[in-house]
């Protein structure tokens, strides 16, 4: 994967937009982020704590945890190493935990 296809899958989802965050694409949806391009090849999203551990413990070589300051903030996964169906997932339930 890279990052124009995992652009694809999160703009893919519902009411999804595109829009800058201090210099790097994010996807939000009703004026939330639920992922960031955080590199070419590495995009975070926000799929809530359960679902960010579970992705590292399912996923090791693709998916990494983000932590900002003490909190854990995201999974990072790393686009060529990640499997479409994963990141499918990931975006979804990151959406969908911003949507409500």
């Amino acid at each position: 994967m890279d990052a124009d296809d995992a652009r694809r899958l999160a703009l893919s989802l519902p009411d999804a937009v595109e829009q800058d965050h201090h210099g790097r694409p994010s996807f939000r949806v009703r004026g939330r982020i639920f992922a960031t391009l955080w590199t070419p090849t590495d995009m975070n999203v926000m799929a809530g704590e359960d679902l960010i551990l579970s992705a590292v413990d399912r996923a090791p070589e693709c998916c990494t945890r983000f932590m900002w300051g003490r909190r854990l903030a995201a999974v990072q996964v790393s686009l060529p190493a990640a499997d479409p169906e994963l990141l499918e997932e990931l975006l979804h339930a990151a959406w969908a935990r911003r949507a409500r």
